[in-house]
């Protein structure tokens, strides 16, 4: 029971023991007829603070219907108790035990051949005993449609939300795996045909490193782009993170080690220095990728990421002592071409390929400052 209904079950007690002492002197009552009615005054009041809900209810109950059958009297005190633990009870929904404990009221009122207060008591508890517990059966039932309707509005919220995660993520996916491949390769072309192209006028040559650096610049912001798309799929989306780093290396490892078991170093050759935040973008999905396929391809093989800064590029090497390439590689596979798209997003090249005493390496080069038109 509750501390309120402690005191309230305690309060309701001396009522009803003053009132039986009282009703007992003004009838003459003697002794032991005095003792049997504080007893029953007790009996209907003091369970509410002792017991718990059902079982004081059934003794509140049953003592009320000694008071009421024999005895022809009943406190208010008791009367008050008989309708506050059959409310409780029905609130906690034992609705055949609560119409097992008011039946003998009803009972009672149609055999009760007494008259005067006894009768009275008999017919008012007859009507708000059940009354009482219909009540408490009634307020549970609210309080569960509306928990039901609380549920169902999250549940339809959540159905929403998962949803426009989904369909975030189908937009990162066909930017990612179409749009930003044809920027690239917009990119590569200009680049390429700026190259290859005898006797090609200044004027024209210029233009063609304009459309690359414009197609780079493109790229780097769908990639900064998808990263806020793909976080806002994360369960966490409402908490913003900054995008990776080589600074989140570390931690790359250190996931990679404890996800396959094999080894995995981090070389570092000169003085590590802040980057353009698209270049550490770049050299982190880079790593993670080329880990990724070590992974896949030879699992349990030893790793090693070495950080070339120089000057005015990092020069970034994946390597592993597993098998090499397969000899007849799986096609579709979009992990080596969003490598190379990623170095190139940035002015940055990309080579990958069989390393020297076996192995496989990924090689790129990057930009030291990435001056991004903007």
């Amino acid at each position: 029971m509750s501390r309120p209904t402690a005191v309230a079950g305690a309060l309701l007690a001396l009522e009803a023991l003053a009132e039986s002492i009282a009703r007992a002197v003004n009838a003459g009552d003697g002794v032991s007829a005095m003792v049997a009615l504080c007893l029953l005054a007790l009996a209907t009041t003091l369970p509410l603070a002792l017991l718990r809900p059902l079982a004081a209810a059934a003794t509140i109950a049953a003592a009320a219907v000694v008071s009421v059958a024999p005895f022809h009297r009943l406190t208010i005190g008791g009367a008050v108790a008989v309708i506050a633990v059959l409310y409780a009870a029905g609130r906690r929904e034992v609705r055949l035990a609560t119409a097992t404990l008011f039946s003998p009221f009803v009972v009672l009122a149609f055999a009760d051949a007494g008259h005067g207060e006894g009768r009275a008591l008999t017919i008012a508890l007859a009507v708000l005993a059940p009354a009482a517990a219909w009540a408490g059966a009634a307020t549970q039932s609210q309080s569960q449609a509306r928990a039901h309707r609380a549920a169902r509005e999250v549940i339809a919220d959540s159905s929403l939300e998962h949803a426009a995660r989904g369909e975030r993520a189908r937009i990162a996916r066909e930017l990612h795996d179409v749009v930003a491949h044809h920027i690239s390769m917009v990119s590569v072309q200009a680049e390429s045909a700026r190259l290859t192209t005898p006797g090609m006028p200044a004027a024209g040559a210029q233009r063609l490193t304009a459309i690359g650096d414009t197609a780079r610049t493109a790229l780097t912001e769908m990639r900064r782009l998808l990263g806020v798309l793909r976080e806002d799929t994360d369960a966490e989306a409402a908490e913003r993170r900054p995008q990776p780093g080589l600074a989140q290396l570390n931690e790359l490892l250190d996931d990679v080690r404890a996800a396959s078991g094999g080894g995995a170093r981090l070389i570092v050759h000169g003085t590590p220095v802040a980057l353009d935040q698209g270049v550490e973008l770049a050299a982190y999905r880079i790593t993670q990728e080329a880990l990724t396929n070590s992974r896949r391809h030879a699992p349990g093989a030893a790793v090693d990421v070495e950080l070339h800064y120089q000057d005015d590029a990092l020069s970034l090497r994946v390597r592993d002592n597993g098998p090499g390439p397969p000899v007849n590689p799986p096609t579709g596979g979009l992990g080596l071409t969003g490598m190379t798209e990623r170095a190139t997003a940035v002015g940055g090249t990309l080579r990958t390929g069989v390393a020297t005493g076996g192995g496989f390496l990924v090689e790129a080069s990057l930009p030291a400052k990435a001056e991004v038109a903007r």
